[in-house]
Formats: C-alpha cells, structure tokens, sequence
C-alpha cells in the first residue's frame, strides 16, 4: 500500500494481504499502519489479494471512507474478500484443532470473517475506465487499462495544490502485451510528474506469449506418456481463465487428447462467471472469438468443482488428469491436498504459471526444494516441476522500461515499488541507462514531492 497526502486531506492506494513467511505475515496483516486506519479515501488498483486482501482489516480497524475501483474489480473483490475470509476461518480451525493437545499453541483467530468482507464491500464504489472522479478535494483521478487482470487499472493523479498541479500515477501491476483475453497496457497521457510503477519482474524478460499454446501442450503431453496428473497452482482471477483460454483452443484444433480437466476452486468458478459479464474488458480478438464459439471458458471434459465432495472425488480419478486449483502460492486453498496426495510421485508435473513470493511453498517448489512441508508435515519433492513464464501476466524488464519511456522524458522521477530487491536494483539500472531518474523507496518512507 502507499498513501499519497495533500493540503486536503490523504488517499490511500490498495490495502492488500502481505504473503510470506507465516508469522511474519500475521503480524504484518495485522498490524496496519494508523495512518492507513486515517486516511480520507482509498482507490483501488485491482483485485488481487496482494492488493485488496486487507480491506476488510482496515474497514474493522475503523476505516469509514469510500473503496474507488473498476465495475470488475468490484464485482472480483465481491468474491475474492469473501473467500479470504472462509480460507482464514477454515485455516485457523483446522490448526486448532490439530493443535488442541499443545500446551505452546497460542489459539490463531482469522484477520477477519464474512462479516467484515461484507462491510468493506458496503464501501465500494465503482467508477469505469477513463472517467474522472474526486476521491478528495483537490485530487482527480481517472481509472487506465493496466492490462493485468479483468479490471485492473492503472491510476492517474492529477493534484492541485498551492496554485501548482503535478500528474502522479500509479501503475498497479502492468500485464503484458498481446497476452489472450484482456487489452494491452495503456500508456498514461503526459505530461506526468511522477510514476510509481511496480518492478515484479525487472530483472528476467518472460518467453513470447505466443508460446503459451505450444509450451503447454509439450508439459501436459509430457504428462500423458508417464500417466500422470498435472497439479497447477493458480490464481483463481486471470490465470485460472488464461489456462481455460488456452485449454479449450488446443482441444478445438486437436493438438490435446480429451483427458479430464478440473477446476478446483470455488472462488474460480465465481471468477469466471464475472468474467463472461465483463466483455468490455476483453481484446477484439476474444470478442470475436466470443462470437464466433460461444463460450471460450468451457469445453468437453471440463468439470468445475464447487464443493468438498467434488474436491475429494477428484482423488479418486485414475490415470493422466489437470488439476487448476487456488490458492495461487500454495500457501492455503485446495491446490494444498493435490499437492499433499501428488508431490511424491515422480510421474506426476506440478506446474507453475504464476509468480511465488519469498517464504511461500510455491516459490519452495519452483526451487526444486528436495523437502517441502505441507501442513507441517515434510514431503519428498519426486513429482516434475515445470515453471512456464510465458503466463505471466507481469510485465517484465523490457515491458517495464518501455512502458517508462512511453510516459515521456518529462517525467520527473520514477519510484520502483512491489518487487524483491533483485528485480527492482536491475530495473533502476536499465532505467538509469536511458537518462531516466530512478527511486526505490523502503518500507515506511516519506517522500516529498517537489
């Protein structure tokens, strides 16, 4: 989160869930800063739980303002706080329980219940793209097409203050260009004073996003002649559709043979349906697609799985099968006993399609970690690991630096945010390269904007 502070009074940016090592993140999520609690408004970026996770905490800690977003990242976060909470709920009764007879276990409460993703949702308010709005006086700000997930924006700041105006914008998280589904990044019109801009992936640049069809065929074919499963740890908003995307163009021009598809995620199931309601946000390629076959999220031996019952039936499945399931990290969700029931056998692939943070099982696995712990117990790592990049739906290095360029020499300063250090100490370097003024702020800086 960053907050942005004026004459009139302060509006903060996202308020997602820190993830990472699991004590550290508790005490992070809980301890949200007073001045986030005080601040006048909040806009947000888009609907990942890295982003919105938090709300709820901050609306319970005494937040009364309004939660500026896209009709999508509303109709997102609808779902995505909601089951948060039940992950929470379901997560702290099952260690409870588990650790009932210890007499050193400090009982663990969820951040927060429905209760409370209910009332930060009462707060929403949904403004679409390219219309301008004042979340405070003297502060207009106006949603851009950040091309990252289904409503995900990019926010321009234009402040008036003191008989001087500034342009500040805040990225989010860019996608990519020509990725299926969603339209390309926009470029931020100028001229912009300051870009605070995310850094993901400032230090790799990903495979072509053409690949995807081809590279995924190669690991589920892989897959099929050792007759196994493949796990995918995904993340139910934007990766979960992408696969279904790719998914159902391969069976269509029979590059796949029909074995059994799960989607094991309520949250995803919920997720797509919002999908199908926002055409608006797709590229004209999908539209037409659209169109021309109906629905391009569905296809013959596609099984969506809301319940529990259809969750454990899917142990029972024999031979090669795709697993999707949430949570994304692996660090709760179901995709945690696919991998408890598949880790240790070598013919099954776990494939990773998305980004791990540090501390979380997902970034162990794409170690290659010989031991991994899954609910406190440790495993044997036996099972394939596969990282496929070309899914990403982050920019990376040459995306950013020419996003950056795009934003004109007149930008003043760049600030580097949401990124590790790597990626963030290689970006400012490319971006120093090109004569362009580089700052990557620490946790609980004040800046002042000249």
């Amino acid at each position: 989160m960053l907050r942005l502070d004026v004459e009139s009074g302060s509006v903060l940016i996202d308020c997602g869930m820190f993830q990472g090592r699991r004590q550290e993140s508790r005490h992070r999520n809980r301890q949200l800063p007073r001045e986030a609690v005080h601040s006048d408004a909040v806009i947000l970026t888009h609907a990942h739980i890295d982003h919105s996770g938090n709300l709820p905490t901050l609306v319970k800690a005494g937040y009364s303002g309004s939660i500026y977003a896209t009709p999508a990242t509303q109709d997102l976060a609808a779902y995505m706080l909601r089951d948060a909470a039940h992950i929470q709920q379901a997560d702290a009764e099952y260690l409870n329980r588990k650790h009932a007879r210890d007499p050193d276990h400090d009982p663990i409460e969820p951040l927060y219940v429905d209760a409370d993703a209910v009332r930060a949702l009462e707060r929403f308010v949904a403004i679409p793209y390219h219309r301008r709005f004042t979340p405070i006086p003297g502060v207009t700000a106006t949603f851009l097409d950040s091309g990252h997930i289904l409503g995900s924006a990019e926010i321009v700041l234009d402040v008036k203050e003191g008989g001087t105006s500034r342009r500040v914008v805040v990225t989010g998280d860019l996608g990519r260009a020509k990725l299926p589904i969603l339209r390309d990044p926009e470029i931020p019109p100028a001229p912009i004073d300051y870009v605070v801009m995310e850094s993901t992936y400032g230090d790799r640049v990903h495979g072509p996003a053409a690949r995807m069809h081809e590279d995924l065929e190669r690991v589920v074919r892989a897959a099929i002649e050792r007759a196994g499963k493949v796990i995918v740890p995904a993340f139910a908003v934007g990766r979960t559709q992408e696969l279904l995307f790719v998914l159902h163009d391969l069976r269509r021009r029979g590059r796949l043979p029909a074995i059994p598809v799960f989607v094991d995620s309520p949250l995803a199931v919920d997720v797509t349906s919002v999908f199908r309601k926002h055409p608006e946000s797709f590229d004209a390629d999908t539209r037409a697609l659209l169109e021309d076959r109906g629905d391009v999220f569905s296809f013959e031996g596609l099984t969506f799985c809301r319940s529990r019952e259809d969750s454990m039936a899917i142990n029972e499945v024999e031979g090669p099968a795709i697993i999707i399931s949430a949570a994304g990290m692996c660090e709760a969700g179901r995709v945690l006993h696919h991998l408890r029931n598949n880790v240790e056998d070598e013919r099954n692939t776990i494939l990773i399609v998305g980004w791990m943070a540090q501390h979380t099982l997902g970034r162990r696995l794409v170690e290659r970690q010989r031991r991994v712990r899954i609910w406190g117990v440790e495993r044997d790592l036996r099972a394939q690991v596969v990282v496929l990049n070309a899914f990403s739906a982050h920019a990376d290095r040459d995306d950013l630096v020419a996003f950056a360029e795009a934003c004109g020499a007149s930008t003043r300063k760049f600030f580097l945010v949401h990124g590790e250090p790597d990626p963030q100490r290689s970006l400012a370097a490319a971006m120093k390269e090109r004569g362009m003024r580089v700052h990557i702020p620490r946790r609980n800086d004040a800046i002042e904007l000249e």
